[in-house]
């Protein structure tokens, strides 16, 4: 009848709009088009009723524990109900006190709040809120749905549920309870209890000693109902060793003042020095170390599912559920560190909130990251290490192997200079010969002498020295390893390499100038047989280039001088065919030759060695024939 009227007032201000020509105006036609469509095709849009649910509080919104059920028996239902939901809350304001007289005008207030509009589901918060809503169902809605929540299966009145009446109840296990405060904190001898004079605290306080009575040999119990609030907070404060205080209820205390919200727990908590235990997770997180809990979560869920399935039309009184009971337990990380309780102490499978983040759970990536940079370059680092150790053993080897091949090259240069060497021992050896023969003529005259052959004699051991300086440096240039680095005369070990050539070089008609710089004479820090090896190779290479030559004019040019970075300087030049610009630097790498029977490795050998005593070796064109140049560091700076 409602959805009819709607229709017709809507149709008949429609019809006096288009009398009135706004018609003619096109935003106000859409209006109107859109206006009509849902009013003549969407009545269920305007049919659509909510559900009217009324939360009765125990002692009122703001009291502990209830009112954390409250806020989260709402969610809850705005959640999972598919119906819109008009929810109104009221308080039993009588449950603070033992009088019942005054419950008669709240439940008059009640129905002539609600006679108009009925409601479809009463939703009871707390056992006062329970036991007054069935202690006057039958003049409180006697007909509407109703489900207890937030209330242990002790305080509710089984016998007296109705049809249209179910419970989703609590199961409080105080025994338990009270043995996790002595597992956690074994040494514990009395516990303090609080409680208030309201009825309901009355009624747990009878619960809790007969229910903890198998503790008695181990726990002492006081209690707190003939306690002012103020009085309570002073005797917290000064508590023996070994005490434990279990926060039951404080919501009237001996003096009648009544108390509300976190505002008692958070007193005592500032003040109390000794622990406080609970088991309610309403009061978890700002007072009370833990243990097993309550999770008003689960009633709450449960609640929810059981009044919407009641709103969907199923009969209260066929839904059964089991009481709600302790969770597993709960700890407060900073309460256990507060009161130093030990982590081993806890009960096995224990949850520990509120504990700082460690650096790994709070920089976790950054930490991999960082590690996975170290890594990476401990890694390379490691690699690069390695790679220098092997490429120092490559070098050791490579001058190993240079070495064995400069010895190789000596050799096969003695084979060379076969000649040259043999002219050379036999000058001294036949100067030898030839003195002794003559100091034995001056010796066989009649009268000897003593003169000329004392003369003879000088010659004779002027020669056998000169054969045996000869031997010793042939000895020390052959020699595979190389001698101590000394001071040398550069003019001298050239003279001796054009001794050692000079048959070579009068065999196929060289000329051989050499041009000395004496003033004073240019010394170097080396290896002789190195050095001499190395001047004998440029030599014989000259040498050679010249007799390949079809040019009559062979002239070989030695020149030692010193540079103007006091470098000693020798230069070889041959009139011989040269090289090609091209091949100027690649003649210096090892196995290129430009001869047809060269191995290629003479003048690489060269070059390492005179890089090895801080010189330089490098070719020039020459005019014609090619010129080596050599600078080596001076032993006079």
């Amino acid at each position: 009848m409602q959805i009819d009227d709607e229709l017709s007032v809507h149709r008949s201000l429609a019809q006096r709009i288009i009398m009135r020509g706004h018609i003619r105006r096109i935003r106000a036609t859409s209006a109107l088009a859109v206006f009509l469509t849902a009013s003549l095709f969407c009545p269920a849009g305007f049919a659509a009723e909510s559900k009217r649910v009324m939360l009765l509080h125990s002692f009122g919104r703001d009291f502990k524990p209830w009112s954390e059920y409250a806020k989260a028996i709402r969610m809850e239902l705005d959640r999972q109900s598919p119906w819109p939901l008009d929810i109104t809350e009221n308080s039993l304001l009588t449950a603070r006190f033992s009088d019942e007289d005054p419950e008669g005008p709240f439940v008059d207030y009640l129905r002539a709040l609600f006679a108009k509009r009925p409601l479809d589901l009463i939703v009871s918060i707390g056992a006062p809120a329970a036991n007054f809503v069935q202690r006057h169902r039958q003049r409180l809605f006697a007909g509407t749905p109703m489900v207890l929540m937030a209330v242990d299966e002790r305080r509710v009145q089984y016998s007296n549920l109705t049809a249209n009446d179910t419970a989703v109840a609590v199961r409080i296990n105080y025994l338990s309870v009270f043995e996790n405060i002595l597992q956690v904190l074994p040494d514990t001898k009395d516990v303090v209890v609080v409680v208030g004079t309201s009825p309901i605290e009355k009624f747990w306080k009878e619960a809790i000693a007969k229910e903890v009575e198998p503790l008695a040999n181990r726990i002492k119990l006081s209690w707190t109902d003939e306690l002012s609030f103020e009085s309570l907070l002073k005797q917290a404060s000064t508590l023996p060793p070994h005490t434990a205080i279990f926060w039951e209820l404080m919501i009237v205390d001996a003096v009648g003042v009544v108390h509300e919200g976190d505002v008692p727990l958070t007193r005592l908590h500032a003040v109390a020095n000794a622990p406080i235990f609970s088991y309610d997770e309403s009061f978890f997180g700002s007072a009370i170390v833990g243990g097993p809990l309550l999770l008003v979560a689960d009633s709450s869920r449960q609640t929810a599912a059981v009044a919407v399935r009641i709103l969907g039309g199923e009969k209260p009184g066929e839904i059964k559920t089991p009481p709600v009971q302790f969770a597993g337990p709960v700890f407060d990380w900073r309460e256990m560190r507060r009161w130093g309780i030990s982590e081993s102490r806890l009960p096995a499978g224990s949850e520990i909130r509120f504990r700082p983040a460690t650096a790994w759970e709070q920089y976790r990536w950054q930490v991999l990251i960082i590690a996975a940079v170290i890594l990476t370059q401990t890694l390379l680092i490691m690699g690069l290490l390695y790679e220098h150790q092997r490429r120092r053993r490559a070098e050791v080897q490579s001058m190993q192997r240079m070495t064995e091949l400069a010895h190789l090259n000596r050799v096969a240069t003695a084979g060379e200079l076969s000649a040259s060497i043999a002219h050379e021992v036999k000058q001294p050896l036949a100067a030898v010969v030839a003195q002794s023969s003559a100091a034995l003529r001056w010796l066989a005259h009649a009268t000897p002498d003593l003169d000329e052959a004392r003369a003879a004699l000088k010659k004779i051991t002027f020669a056998g020295n000169r054969a045996s300086e000869i031997v010793d440096n042939l000895r020390s240039m052959f020699r595979k390893e190389s001698g101590a680095r000394r001071p040398l005369d550069i003019n001298g070990l050239i003279t001796n390499v054009i001794g050692l050539t000079s048959h070579e070089a009068q065999k196929h008609d060289i000329l051989v100038h050499t041009t000395f710089f004496d003033a004073p004479k240019p010394q170097t820090l080396g290896d002789q047989a190195q050095l001499e090896q190395v001047f004998l190779n440029l030599v014989m290479n000259a040498i050679e280039a010249m007799n390949s030559s079809k040019s009559d004019h062979r002239v070989l040019e030695l020149k030692t001088s010193v540079n103007e970075g006091h470098e000693v300087l020798v230069t070889i030049a041959d009139s011989g065919p040269g090289v090609d610009a091209e091949n100027l630097e690649k003649i210096f790498d090892a196995f290129f030759t430009t001869k047809a029977d060269g191995m290629g490795m003479g003048l690489s050998i060269c070059r390492s060695i005179i890089e090895s005593h801080g010189g330089r070796l490098w070719a020039l064109p020459g005019d014609p024939g090619l010129i080596f140049c050599v600078s080596l560091p001076s032993a006079n700076q």
